[in-house]
């Protein structure tokens, strides 16, 4: 019976590994937290200081940023030192070295292109189309140069946050201490970035929730509401229940790689290609000439937000052989959204997924809040006619809703709760490498959970612990969060001892991982940095891939589970064997009768 068994699971084993627990293929880990700029700022304690008097939010988009705080129950966007209230989310280093942050930037772009930096967060998708370097720092991540400096995309949202803060410094005393909410970025790294500019991060939330935030300050009637964000650099939409001011994200979809820079793009080779094709002189070789275009191309699809057409005129735009050469283009609202339609259309199949995610249909939806520039493009307007409402001022809403959140986090504001999710399933890996989920993918946190695992084998003193983030019914497929040892298990048979994992992720999405022998109380934990270890783009891909290979995830999952049933049922049989066979010769030496 035994040598059958023995035959059946090497069968169902195939090329398997041994009977202990299968590694989990290693994967990349967190990118953008090493450089050398935040070593030392990645020491010290990020634990919230005390807040006295206002509170405020800092809004760090890819095109504009802004901030914002709260006066008593209202919420007040602050005008920067040129008169505005949003800043543009630029940086440039002029040859004297000086750093210039906002306004002042785009005044210098045409002359000072190769240093002048724009949308860094979206470096890897436009690296064809942008004027300045882009070179691959030591850790693997793609960084920018300025005559000889490097820097991060993270540094250089930091200098933009540094300016945000003097506007809220200027209006608030600088003595304040006000959280930062930025668009899109790790959340280690915009606690990083923050830290580094000065501020006092509160906590990082994320942006359709931080504009449901600034929706629902003053409304009292529940409802699900969906925020459609098309920002400047990534689509978002969320749905979120709100019930008696309390704020449930119920789910969270988009496009990592699609926002309003794709937009200007999209614009901008339509105009190079038109140019082209008319005088035969290619603009993407020249960066000046390539860089008024891009700034044109910009501020014609502002124009054609509110009008039927706009005139691009950039005299003396480049020269050739046969002299100087002029760009004199008219661009109708038509033409524009036949170059854009296909970039729109790619919002509604996320929107769809976010539904499916919260369980509610269209009728659900009691309104849909539309956040972001490019919702201002009436043809956006039109795709979302079903859901349209009016919206709060859409560059400006983020920065409200941290306002908003940061006064409920210095205790100012006590008829608001905010509840957050987790974006994708939380688990070990157990025997032969399956993923045992234990937090579920939209999860609310903070939250936390624990299951009893046990040994593998007999007389096993340790087992390791893997901790896996991913919809992948195998750990391999999974990305490795981190891992680590509890050791001085008592010897026993496998299945004796009694393990306790626990997860718990706090308001940040910070997890922490802890494992407890019941026997002995021994334990041992790991705390990790989840959020930021993951883009957005990164949570897409986990969903489709688990949705893409999910019959053969199963088929592979029920093997292997086949196999420990039947290294199970072996096990036990051996034992009962072995223990029969004592018993026998136990008797036998005592006399009894054969």
């Amino acid at each position: 019976i035994i040598s059958a068994s023995r035959a059946a699971a090497a069968s169902l084993r195939g090329t398997a590994a041994s009977p202990g627990p299968t590694a989990a293929r290693h994967q990349d880990g967190w990118n953008g937290l090493s450089h050398e700029a935040f070593r030392i700022v990645s020491r010290q304690d990020y634990a919230s200081e005390a807040i006295n008097g206002a509170a405020g939010g800092v809004y760090l988009g890819t095109t504009n940023s802004c901030v914002a705080v709260m006066e008593g129950k209202q919420a007040k966007v602050l005008e920067n030192a040129e008169g505005a209230r949003t800043t543009p989310s630029v940086v440039a280093f002029t040859g004297d070295g000086e750093r210039l942050v906002g306004m002042p930037v785009k005044q210098q772009a045409v002359t000072n292109p190769n240093n002048t930096f724009y949308a860094t967060k979206c470096l890897i998708k436009d690296i064809k189309n942008i004027p300045f370097k882009i070179v691959c720092a030591s850790n693997g991540d793609a960084w920018v140069e300025a005559h000889g400096k490097l820097y991060s995309p993270s540094q250089i949202g930091a200098f933009v946050s540094m300016k945000m803060k003097e506007t809220a410094e200027n209006y608030l005393g600088p003595q304040q201490k006000i959280p930062s909410y930025f668009n899109d970025l790790q959340r280690q790294a915009t606690k990083d970035a923050g830290q580094i500019s000065g501020l006092n991060v509160l906590q990082v939330i994320n942006e359709p929730t931080a504009a449901a935030l600034a929706y629902g300050l003053d409304k009292s009637k529940d409802k699900v509401i969906a925020v459609y964000d098309l920002g400047g650099g990534t689509f978002d939409i969320s749905t979120l229940e709100f019930q008696k001011g309390v704020f449930k994200v119920k789910s969270t979809n988009g496009d990592t790689f699609l926002g309003g820079e794709d937009f200007d793009q999209a614009l901008l080779q339509h105009i190079v290609k038109e140019f082209k094709r008319e005088t035969g002189v290619d603009l993407t070789k020249d960066n000046v000439a390539f860089q008024r275009v891009r700034e044109a191309a910009e501020k014609a699809k502002c124009e054609l937000s509110s009008s039927v057409q706009t005139d691009i005129n950039l005299p003396y735009l480049t020269m050739d052989s046969s002299g100087p050469k002029h760009l004199n283009m008219k661009l109708t609202h038509a033409q524009f959204e036949g170059i854009v339609t296909d970039l729109i259309r790619r919002t509604i199949a996320p929107c769809q997924k976010a539904m499916q995610d919260a369980e509610v249909s269209k009728s659900d939806i009691g309104e849909v809040i539309l956040v972001g520039g490019m919702t201002r493009m009436p043809k956006v307007q039109q795709t979302v006619q079903d859901f349209f409402c009016k919206a709060v001022n859409p560059d400006e809403a983020a920065a409200i809703g941290a306002a908003i959140q940061g006064d409920v986090l210095a205790g100012n504001v006590t008829d608001v709760l905010l509840l957050d999710v987790t974006p994708l399933s939380l688990g070990i890996e157990t025997l032969r490498g399956v993923f045992t989920k234990l937090i579920n993918r939209n999860t609310t946190i903070p939250t936390k959970k624990s299951q009893v695992f046990s040994t593998a084998a007999d007389g096993q003193t340790q087992v390791e612990i893997k901790v896996c983030q991913g919809e992948r019914e195998m750990a391999g497929d999974n990305k490795l969060l981190g891992q680590f040892t509890l050791i001085g298990i008592p010897p026993a048979p496998r299945g004796v001892p009694q393990i306790e994992v626990i997860f718990d992720i706090d308001a940040n999405g910070i997890i922490h991982v802890s494992a407890k022998d019941k026997s002995t109380g021994r334990e041992q934990q790991i705390v990790i940095q989840s959020s930021g270890g993951l883009s957005k783009d990164d949570v897409e891909n986990m969903v489709k891939n688990a949705e893409k290979y999910a019959k053969e995830d199963q088929q592979k999952k029920e093997r292997v589970e086949a196999v420990n049933m039947a290294e199970g049922i072996i096990h036990d049989t051996e034992t009962k064997m072995k223990n029969s066979r004592t018993n026998y010769l136990d008797f036998q030496s005592e006399g009894a009768p054969s």
